[in-house]
């Protein structure tokens, strides 16, 4: 009995002294991390209304493209302090968008909203007042989304104009739940009226992300830098692997068949890909060949009327801005032409076209950047999108930021916003 007892003690004792040591590792494993200045926080929370929104006061790294410190402001925006009372010499306008306008990729002072305010501010618009823009962006919003920010977020602080930032490259699929499936809420036509479908409430991905045991797992995240160094490599480690099964692809996009530079990739190409090889989000520059995408643009388009219904319900002006993806504004023609035949699509910009035609028809202003950063970055042989080693490719990057802005800032400028 004794033998057993003194076995067990001698067990008890080694759990002691490994958990011990193992508190004592991540102890000095946070404090290490938290000297070096590492911080990998996720910038979001469960939102009942939206799905998810960012975290108000959250703050630290974001190095996934580019490498800036980000704070996020006391009523969850990706911008300064705001004060709730429009100061009567002031001209707000409120960015509503995704990860453009969120724009975590670059410092605050980069954004092209904040570009756009220096180039009123400096060009004397709206009868010299002060301008001051309100950033609502969050990355990975749909319109939908976005339409209930703006609802539910955006006229406590009084906007004279609404400013949608329409990113084409993953909007339209972003408003129709076929085509992504996640747990967010969506707007569907039922009897021909355009209403909000919200039963993502109900799921059991979104009751266990707002458990007690969820919201701790997010505070020990938000809090604990070893947490967020394990996410990181969790991250980094499916990223890699995802990019290992991705390299035929690419290697397929490369060898792609390459047309005369003469801007008319598809109709000199081979035959074109199956949708399946280019990507859903990539099917955006092709005609709508099914009911899916049917809806889809149907969706994105009833969405925008709604938005423009509502910003007229609160005497502002609405204006929609369709930015730039990464193979409409590749600096070399030759490079643009074979992506383009790759894509198999005849035109690069017919979802910035179709936005801009739907939004003259129904008299809302519209501002169309792509085709303008196309000549732009060929003049200038720059890159507009991507960082290091993804150059041409995913957000915008600096100088996509300040010559979007700059090109919105002239539009604003002119004497058709005054």
């Amino acid at each position: 009995m004794a033998t057993v007892l003194s076995r067990k003690k001698r067990i008890i004792f080694k759990l002691v002294l490994l958990l011990t040591g193992t508190v004592f590792g991540l102890l000095i494993a946070e404090v290490v991390l938290r000297a070096a200045g590492y911080s990998s926080p996720v910038f979001y929370r469960v939102d009942e209304s939206r799905g998810y929104a960012l975290s108000p006061n959250m703050n630290g790294w974001y190095s996934k493209e580019g490498e800036t410190y980000i704070i996020i402001n006391s009523d969850g925006l990706r911008d300064n302090e705001h004060q709730i009372q429009k100061p009567a010499d002031t001209v707000r306008i409120a960015v509503i968008g995704d990860s453009y306008s969120e724009a975590l990729q670059v410092d605050l002072h980069e954004t092209f909203w904040k570009v756009m305010q220096e180039k009123l501010s400096a060009c004397g618009a709206f009868d010299g007042k002060k301008i001051e823009m309100i950033n609502f962006g969050v990355s990975g919003y749909g319109t939908a989304q976005e339409f209930l920010t703006l609802k539910e977020k955006v006229w406590k602080y009084s906007p004279d104009i609404v400013l949608l930032a329409i990113t084409t490259n993953n909007d339209i699929t972003d408003n129709y739940r076929a085509f992504k499936r996640t747990e967010i809420p969506y707007y569907v036509y039922r009897d021909n009226e355009l209403v909000l479908d919200d039963s993502f409430r109900n799921s059991a991905k979104f009751k266990f992300d707002n458990s007690f045991l969820a919201r701790t797992g997010s505070w020990l995240r938000d809090n604990l830098r070893v947490v967020q160094g394990m996410q990181d490599g969790q991250t980094a480690l499916k990223y890699w692997f995802d990019q290992w099964k991705k390299k035929p692809a690419a290697q397929t996009a490369v060898s792609a068949e390459s047309p005369a530079a003469n801007n008319e990739p598809a109709k000199n190409a081979a035959a074109t890909p199956p949708a399946g090889d280019v990507g859903i989000d990539n099917e955006i520059y092709r005609l709508p060949k099914n009911e899916q995408w049917n809806e889809a643009w149907r969706v994105t388009e009833g969405l925008i009327l709604k938005m423009d219904e509502e910003v007229k319900a609160h005497d502002a002006k609405f204006v929609v801005v369709t930015l730039s993806n990464g193979a409409q504004v590749l600096p070399d023609p030759k490079a643009r032409a074979e992506q383009w035949a790759y894509l198999g699509v005849e035109d690069i910009f017919y979802p910035d076209n179709r936005i801009k035609n739907f939004a003259e028809t129904n008299s809302i202003p519209v501002v169309t950047l792509a085709p303008e950063l196309q000549k732009y970055a060929e003049q200038n042989h720059i890159f507009l999108h991507g960082f290091e080693k993804n150059l041409g490719f995913g957000h915008w990057n600096q100088a996509g930021h300040r010559v979007g802005g700059e090109l919105l800032g002239k539009y604003f400028c002119s004497e058709a916003m005054k």
